[in-house]
């Protein structure tokens, strides 16, 4: 109730159980939208679930006839016969393919480390961002580039250095010369090609992390003396440290499956090949292996060896990641 010029004039006052249709329908609206919202995300989280699932069913189904079928052992034998009688084993192919990979870590991983730490502690803002963007842009040359640039650019280059670390590693078993691979080809080249490739993702990851790192622990480490590189070592390597570990498995993921590239550059080996743990020797991946042959393949027993090779790369790929996400919440854990 209230007054205007003397008079009094009574208001309706809305019931408790009144509300204004206006913030009602935009409160409705807005409940509908969550609950949309949130079923658009369940499905797409089942979604990809369901398709790693159902890879991995096609898989299985595709290659257990094949392995059946198999003479030799799978694990252990290096032939290639997938012809009646079948003798297949994966021997060569997981060394040469874990091997390379791990080149390439070894040599991205530490320049990765060292650029994300320039581009984030070191470098001037105005040559931060082109540093970065330059880096990035690796990510973007498809692999065929790569392989030409290694097969007719590196590989003539790396033949001399190739020739003096046999003669003064050679007593290493990994870096013992052998003959069967000529200009430079080998397992070790397409490492190093490998590691250009997967510079980019590394860098990428650990630059973010590494920008996130707390600035109140950096000025606190200075404050009491500390240098530069002891301010990284103490307060933005340790933050880091988890995401120095995804960057490495994303990067390991991308070496694992890289195809074109390795098919391009690296020699592939002659059958009945002596075995030898060099890395100046040539060989096969899993993906070359099947990009190789795959204009050969016909449904049959024959393809199913091809698919459990694929099979093992699946499952190789899927226990890195795994072990990466165990290692990462145990840092996580730990931290807390």
């Amino acid at each position: 109730m209230t007054s205007i010029s003397g008079r009094f004039v009574t208001e309706e006052l809305p019931s408790p159980g009144q509300h204004h249709s206006g913030l009602g329908d935009g409160a409705v609206s807005t409940q509908r939208a969550d609950r949309i919202f949130r079923w658009l995300m369940t499905g797409s989280g089942l979604l990809v679930v369901a398709m790693v699932v159902l890879i991995a069913i096609f898989l299985v189904t595709q290659a257990i006839p094949a392995l059946l079928a198999n003479s030799a052992n799978f694990v252990t034998s290096r032939d290639w016969v997938t012809a009646q009688p079948m003798s297949f084993g994966i021997l060569q192919l997981l060394w040469t393919t874990v091997s390379t990979s791990v080149v390439a870590l070894v040599v991205a991983v530490p320049v990765s480390i060292c650029v994300a730490l320039f581009i984030t502690q070191y470098a001037p803002t105005w040559l931060a961002k082109p540093a970065a963007a330059l880096v990035d842009l690796l990510a973007a040359v498809p692999s065929i580039i790569y392989g030409l640039w290694g097969a007719y650019v590196v590989a003539p280059q790396f033949v001399p250095i190739q020739n003096w670390m046999g003669t003064w590693l050679g007593w290493i078993p990994f870096f013992r010369p052998v003959g069967t691979v000529t200009g430079g080809t080998t397992i070790f080249l397409i490492g190093l090609v490998l590691s250009v490739m997967v510079l980019p993702i590394v860098t990428a990851i650990t630059r973010e992390v590494f920008a996130q790192a707390p600035r109140a622990h950096q000025e606190a480490a200075l404050a009491l003396g500390a240098t530069k590189w002891e301010t990284i070592r103490i307060a933005v390597l340790p933050f880091g440290r988890a995401g120095i570990i995804s960057a490495s498995m994303l990067g390991l993921g991308r070496a694992l499956g890289e195809t074109i590239a390795v098919l391009l550059i690296l020699s592939a080996l002659p059958g009945g090949t002596e075995w030898t743990w060099s890395l100046f020797n040539g060989g096969e991946t899993f993906a070359s292996k099947i990009a190789a042959d795959a204009a050969e393949l016909t449904p049959g027993l024959g393809t199913g060896a091809y698919i459990a090779a694929g099979l093992v790369l699946f499952i190789l790929t899927f226990v890195v990641n795994a072990a990466a996400r165990v290692v990462i919440a145990r840092r996580a854990a730990f931290s807390e």
